[in-house]
């Protein structure tokens, strides 16, 4: 079964907890879909990668992961290593490294060449690891952190409602300014302006996150009295086109403020992966 705090990073889809694939472990599940994005991967100043026809990968507990026909990659740049692995979910997995590469560019691509009969058909595909090549474009835009979820929206919504939040027992932000974010399978996030934030307790961070469907992040602590309270508001000075309405505006993490108000009303404190200590 899914681990509830980790529900947000596959398909939002509570149907899929029911679904018996693997006798071990009902309700753990994997599935691909076409991806009919042109698809491509650059490494050591090549493009490795190149593909209309590639897949993208669910699989519970896991970020998505797109899948490259084995004839889109030049696998003539590649050499077979000797590392494998085995997940009870997909089988056993070769490992490439770019030829003639060392440190960050060995076992960069992987293949399940034999998967399990559970696991859906990718004997003929291969993947990337992410942080180990260049770069990777959908279409020609260049993406970062992972594969753009299908099954996920991000609506960037103004309101006029008031936004109260409250850190080591202050009021550090009071706004009916707002834009409130919903994304699919995460908590909503407010975004609000930094007039309407106490900038004055704010202190920049050298800290910064990357998201496929808002952009680059950076990041300010909060200090309150004595304490510094680290790295707990974030904004996207350039967010990409989809998310342009929260540009500059200031969000404080809700899994770590003592509270937040909406329109007087206190807000549940979420249990997310950032909980768990990554975004």
């Amino acid at each position: 079964m899914r681990k509830p705090h980790l529900r947000g990073r596959g398909p939002d889809l509570p149907v899929l907890d029911q679904v018996t694939q693997y006798d071990f472990e009902p309700g753990y599940v994997v599935f691909t879909q076409p991806a009919p994005k042109r698809l491509r991967v650059k490494a050591a100043g090549e493009v490795i990668a190149d593909t209309t026809d590639g897949l993208i990968l669910f699989e519970s507990d896991h970020l998505p992961v797109y899948y490259f026909p084995c004839r889109s990659v030049r696998m003539e740049l590649f050499e077979r290593s000797d590392h494998q692995t085995s997940c009870p979910y997909k089988g056993k997995a070769s490992y490439y490294s770019l030829k003639g590469q060392a440190g960050d560019d060995t076992n960069i691509m992987w293949r399940y060449e034999a998967p399990i009969p559970a696991c859906p058909a990718i004997g003929d595909y291969v993947s990337f690891y992410w942080d180990r090549v260049d770069h990777w474009f959908e279409e020609d835009e260049e993406i970062f952190v992972h594969a753009r979820d299908p099954y996920r929206r991000v609506d960037c919504l103004p309101s006029s409602r008031r936004v109260q939040v409250f850190l080591a027992g202050e009021e550090i932000a009071d706004s009916v300014n707002g834009v409130f974010l919903f994304e699919t399978g995460q908590p909503t996030r407010y975004y609000l302006p930094q007039e309407d934030v106490r900038r004055e307790l704010l202190h920049p961070s050298d800290s910064a996150t990357q998201c496929p469907y808002k952009g680059q992040a950076s990041y300010c602590h909060a200090r309150v009295g004595n304490k510094m309270h680290d790295d707990i508001v974030w904004t996207y000075p350039k967010p990409i086109e989809e998310a342009t309405r929260i540009k500059g505006l200031y969000c404080f993490a809700n899994e770590f403020v003592d509270r937040i108000l909406v329109d007087g009303v206190e807000q549940p404190r979420p249990v997310t992966g950032f909980s768990h200590g990554y975004s």
